[in-house]
């Protein structure tokens, strides 16, 4: 088939896999995908740039799903295919560059992990009136529960698609309560009258940006999910996951939208829980704070997930890698770095507008290493990548690199 089958043996079985259809592994990966993406930051982001410019943040959700879908289409199909993670086939396109890419990933990953340890403790705090700190090391504690049991990866995918549905039904309860303004943010959306590229950038970058572009993939993968002959699953998965997390992003702006639009302004500390506030009372509270540890545990599995799997570079022996043998180890330390830090350090919430951003600039790098393996037979074998795919690919590089120098530039 199209991928390199001498280069598929490169992908340990990191966490004990059981066997299951490529299309239920597929589904695992497009929710994990999604709710990696619709973390505390994705509250944050979301709450924030609708306080900030109206019905007109509709334009920016609907460049970021046009976005979302050509990016995940790119990243997951040339994975999938190739049966090498992504930091494999950036050493593959040139030496070294996969190091490259990991460094810029696992960083970025680990800075959005604090942002959501600290969301799901704040989610707690809200809950139960327990403090944030304290509430984050049990939602670590949490995560590392499900990390280290037999069959981690089935749990970890039961247990985002549970609090994926839980986010969801929250949501339209809200928008069920809440006068909503169809119609102006219907205009907006299509004809803004204000455009921000700062909100395009971060948004795009906490949607596919970082880690959250490869989660998905990675997760297919290390399911068995490899080869040419997976695409169609690779197509379900990705659109499924882009589908969740944008049908998520709609519900809460239009949720942000009826408060701001009723004269209510959203408080810039906590943006996302000014909008169930107003919203539902106290009532409406305590549904935020269920969202919020939703949304951070999530997070944290997504995060973790495919930033430790960026670390794989190990040299088999005896058929087990040094990465396979201690990957439980790098998970528990990428958690637990993350809980401190928010712990001594705290205030999450301009740490997740920030990373968003920084997300964004790391997009178009990571792009355009995929966009270039997908021409390379080396690393692709037969497989010829969509024309469509590889030239809307381009197109978001350089829209991605404009405005997040147009961003930069903003910015000082």
């Amino acid at each position: 088939m199209g991928n390199n089958p001498k280069k598929n043996n490169d992908v340990p079985n990191t966490i004990t896999k059981p066997n299951r259809s490529p299309r239920s592994t597929a589904m695992g990966a497009a929710f994990l995908m999604a709710m990696a993406a619709v973390g505390p930051g994705f509250l944050t982001q979301t709450a924030t740039f609708t306080g900030q410019m109206g019905a007109n943040f509709g334009f920016a959700i609907l460049i970021c799903i046009i976005f979302d879908i050509v990016v995940q289409m790119n990243v997951w199909r040339i994975i999938v295919v190739s049966g090498r993670k992504a930091q494999t086939i950036a050493n593959d396109v040139f030496p070294g560059l996969g190091y490259v890419l990991s460094a810029l990933v696992a960083v970025g990953g680990l800075f959005f992990n604090i942002g959501n340890v600290g969301g799901a403790g704040l989610g707690l705090n809200v809950l139960f009136g327990i403090s944030p700190e304290n509430g984050a090391v049990i939602a670590a504690a949490l995560a590392l529960i499900i990390f280290v049991v037999k069959n981690a990866l089935v749990v970890m995918d039961r247990t985002v698609q549970i609090l994926a549905f839980v986010k969801v039904a929250i949501l339209v309860y809200i928008i069920f309560v809440m006068s909503v303004p169809y119609g102006t943010a219907i205009q907006h959306t299509f004809a803004p009258t204000k455009i921000d590229f700062y909100s395009i950038v971060t948004i795009v970058g906490g949607t596919v940006g970082g880690y959250i572009s490869f989660s998905g993939g990675h997760r297919l993968i290390e399911g068995g999910v490899r080869g040419e002959k997976n695409i169609k699953y690779v197509n379900e998965g990705a659109l499924t996951g882009i589908g969740i997390a944008s049908v998520i992003r709609v519900l809460l702006f239009l949720a942000g939208l009826s408060v701001v639009v009723a004269g209510y302004k959203l408080d810039p500390t906590n943006p996302a829980a000014s909008i169930f506030k107003y919203a539902a009372g106290n009532f409406g509270y305590k549904f935020f704070g269920i969202l919020l540890f939703a949304a951070g545990m999530t997070s944290i599995l997504g995060s973790t997930f495919t930033s430790t799997s960026f670390l794989d570079y190990a040299v088999k022996s005896k058929g087990v890698s040094s990465y396979e043998k201690y990957r439980k180890y790098l998970v528990i330390g990428f958690i637990l770095i993350s809980t401190l830090i928010f712990y001594f350090v705290g205030n999450p919430a301009k740490v997740l507008v920030f990373v968003g951003a920084a997300n964004g600039f790391v997009l178009p790098i990571s792009l355009t290493i995929l966009l270039l393996a997908s021409g390379s037979k080396k690393i692709i074998g037969s497989y010829k990548h969509p024309k469509w795919l590889t030239y809307s690919g381009w197109a978001v590089v350089l829209f991605m690199a404009f405005a997040s120098i147009k961003t930069i530039l903003g910015l000082f």
